[in-house]
């Protein structure tokens, strides 16, 4: 049974989702070793979000509350969060519905703004961190790869991506109301990773052209070089924040990167120092999760301080039209993968039933060749026979296992002919053939 346990913007405080994002890469490791009835995990964690999905043996009585609670734990025992302190904050979804809500996230349906790029790429990342770890299941690895395919199907037959926005679209979009002239802009981007990337491309659509960049990690020199823009040494750091006019902070970093010490200059007095000259009115935005700039600079005269929160309150309106087209891809997608592996689920069971048809024939055709079965007409006649009753219950399986009753097949299966899918799987080759 698939289990999903998320905690998003809809059902957590910005609080909250911030102290699930720095949960380790452990979670996942941890629920295998806590649950022996869970078969794999992968972990979705972003700025907006944390979600565990995980297969559980389904077997296992009261499967689902297990695969929960052990969830629970290895975020409590991974970043420190007691499960009391997630009361109220995440919601569960189980069985079918579990693809339903995994396309929609990869698609950017379930978005802060809705149809935002960002998501699919880290849903894949989430796969291939499993992956790596060993904690993914090969139903895990249909599941996640059909999301892929839903969100490639979404943005090639909606325009679902051209009415979402980024997360930097949109902040830039707010700060228009303060930016006269893009150009005349002094910018200092924060962060060198793939994010940035995606601002500093964002910046010079706008028509940006004064943008400085400084590193936490000390890569500045290298993103610098390979996009044009100057690199800022950590002696000028201050100095620079000071003097710029926009800053934008996007790094990884799991404590802030900017604050009072760096725009009040170096002695605590913000034009100390500044060989620039003061900046007397500076926006801050900050797309950072954990947060990268210290709330408190937002007390700051001429400080404007924009973070996610902030920019999740003004997202706008989703368009319908778009919104309800993805929406349709996305349940086609979820309903053609639970089909599929309810058909998956019934084969073993139609396997045996064809196998044991199967070797009914062969005895029989062996004693008709006994008895001198001449230019074998009997043989022709019995596997003639064994197609046309294997036929209409084979078809009648996969019809209940599309409708979820596989299992009264595999039930029939045993009363009718006593016989199992595991004992078919424990029998000899031949006896199959």
């Amino acid at each position: 049974m698939l289990l999903c346990v998320t905690a998003n913007h809809k059902t957590a405080s910005f609080e909250m989702l911030e102290r699930l994002s720095r949960t380790p890469d452990d979670v996942a490791p941890n629920l295998l070793r806590l649950a022996p009835c869970v078969q794999g995990a992968v972990v979705v964690s972003t700025c907006n979000r944390f979600e565990a999905y995980v297969e559980v043996d389904e077997p296992v009585t009261a499967a689902g509350a297990v695969g929960v609670e052990a969830v629970l734990e290895a975020i409590e025992q991974s970043a420190g969060i007691p499960a009391e302190e997630l009361d109220g904050a995440y919601a569960v979804h189980s069985g079918r519905r579990v693809a339903e809500h995994l396309f929609a996230v990869a698609s950017g349906l379930e978005s802060v703004v809705s149809g935002e790029g960002e998501i699919a790429g880290q849903v894949r990342r989430a796969l291939t961190s499993a992956r790596k770890h060993g904690t993914t299941s090969p139903e895990l690895e249909r599941l996640f790869q059909r999301a892929s395919q839903a969100q490639r199907k979404v943005k090639n037959v909606t325009a679902l991506g051209r009415a979402g926005r980024s997360l930097v679209r949109l902040a830039l979009e707010l700060a228009d109301s303060r930016i006269a002239d893009w150009s005349a802009e002094r910018v200092l981007l924060v962060g060198t990773g793939s994010y940035a990337a995606v601002t500093l491309a964002t910046l010079r659509e706008r028509g940006a052209t004064n943008i400085s960049v400084y590193s936490p990690s000390g890569r500045a020199e290298l993103f610098a070089k390979k996009h044009d823009i100057t690199a800022v040494a950590e002696a000028d750091y201050a100095h620079v924040a000071t003097a710029s006019s926009l800053l934008i902070t996007c790094t990884t970093a799991t404590e802030p990167v900017l604050g009072r010490a760096q725009l009040q200059g170096p002695t605590g007095s913000a034009a100390a120092g500044c060989p620039m000259g003061l900046q007397t009115s500076q926006l801050v935005i900050d797309l950072g999760m954990p947060r990268n700039v210290d709330p408190d600079i937002a007390t700051l005269e001429g400080v404007a301080l924009l973070d996610l929160e902030t920019i999740r309150l003004h997202a706008p309106l989703e368009e319908l039209q778009a919104t309800d087209a993805a929406r349709t891809v996305v349940r086609e997608a979820a309903d053609t993968f639970h089909v599929v592996g309810a058909q998956q689920s019934v084969t073993p069971s139609v396997v045996a039933f064809r196998t044991h048809i199967l070797s009914l024939m062969e005895a029989e055709i062996e004693r008709a060749r006994a008895r001198g079965d001449e230019g074998g007409k009997v043989e022709q006649a019995m596997r003639h026979l064994a197609g046309v009753l294997t036929h209409t219950p084979t078809t009648r399986a996969h019809e209940l296992a599309a409708q979820g009753r596989g299992d009264e097949f595999a039930a029939a299966l045993q009363t009718l002919y006593g016989i199992t899918a595991e004992a078919a799987a424990d029998a000899p080759a031949a006896e199959s053939a």
